[in-house]
Formats: structure tokens, C-alpha cells, sequence
């Protein structure tokens, strides 16, 4: 081990993301991707709190809602208000670029699922990863963007042969089994 190591790290508790509509983001979280929503909470603006704590202009103020998206990951929604925010989302190849990936049996049939969801920008066609890249040639892919701007990928990995050891089920253990 090394001595750069976090002191007492378990494990990933959740992923965060600002949307400009709380309630359309939670109810797509719902609706679509099979999301439960744990609580929602206010904050700001207090002071220097906000600036001191989230790094962000002292009148900003958040509303968040976290959610739970069964098995495995919380994620927490955040719509803020501040003088000055800027509205525009990163690109996936700018500085803060993200995008948020599941895992999906098929990927046709989430493709032409989404289709059907209104405000949902499917972003070309499905690709197969090639045999070039032997660990995971086969995987089939597609990025996506939602109703607000989220960048998201749908992965299938079913046709993968030998695929690197990614986490998933078989590797979810609670920090009181360990």
C-alpha cells in the first residue's frame, strides 16, 4: 500500500449532478431508469456558508433530491440558484466533462425505448467495439442525452468473451461483510 492512501475509505456512497429542474430530472430518474427517491433538502444562501462549503458565490442557495438506483448507486441531483451561474453544460471533452453509463441487456431495445421518451437525444448510431481492442471487442455502445443535457452511455457487454474483471453483482458486498 502506499501513504497516499485515503485513512479509512469503504466505498463510493454516491454521484452528484446539477440540473436546471429538479422535479424533471428526479421524475426521469424515476420514470424511466427505475429510480427511488430518498429525501430532498434545502440550502443557502447563509452568509459565507455556501462559498466557504460548496465553493460557489454566498447568495447561492440548492435544492437536491437524492435518489437510490437499485442495486448499487445514489445519486444526488442538485438545481442551484446564484448570481452569474452559468448555464451551459461541459462537453463531453471539456474540463468537467462527465457522463453517467449503465449497464443494459440489449442495447437495440433501450435505444428504441428511449426513442420514445420524449426530449431524449439519441447521439448516432449503436457502435460494436472491433477486434483491435480484444478485451472488450464485442461491447455494444451508444451515448445519450437527456432531456436537460445529461450525457449518459448505455453499454451492453453480453457479447464480450472474456471481458476484464468489471465490478458488478457478483462483487456487491456490504462493508459489514468485509
Amino acid at each position: 500500500m502506499t501513504d497516499r492512501l485515503l485513512p479509512g475509505l469503504q466505498y463510493v456512497d454516491h454521484v452528484a449532478f446539477t440540473v436546471p429542474n429538479l422535479d424533471e430530472a428526479v421524475d426521469f430518474f424515476v420514470e424511466v431508469l427505475g429510480a427511488e427517491e430518498l429525501y430532498r433538502s434545502r440550502r443557502g444562501p447563509e452568509g459565507d456558508y455556501m462559498s466557504v462549503n460548496f465553493d460557489v458565490p454566498d447568495d447561492a442557495s440548492l435544492t437536491l433530491a437524492m435518489l437510490r438506483l437499485p442495486p448499487n448507486l445514489n445519486v444526488e441531483l442538485f438545481e442551484w440558484q446564484a448570481d452569474g451561474q452559468r448555464m451551459e453544460h461541459p462537453r463531453h471533452c471539456d474540463r468537467g466533462g462527465h457522463h453517467l453509463c449503465f449497464v443494459v441487456d440489449d442495447v437495440d431495445a433501450a435505444v428504441a425505448h428511449l426513442k420514445t421518451i420524449e426530449g431524449v437525444r439519441i447521439l448516432g448510431e449503436r457502435k460494436e467495439v472491433a477486434a483491435d481492442s480484444p478485451l472488450v471487442a464485442g461491447n455494444r455502445w451508444i451515448y445519450l442525452v437527456t432531456p436537460w443535457g445529461l450525457l449518459m452511455e448505455l453499454v451492453d457487454r453480453s457479447r464480450v468473451a472474456d471481458p476484464p474483471r468489471f465490478v458488478g453483482p457478483a462483487d456487491w458486498i456490504s462493508p459489514k461483510e468485509q
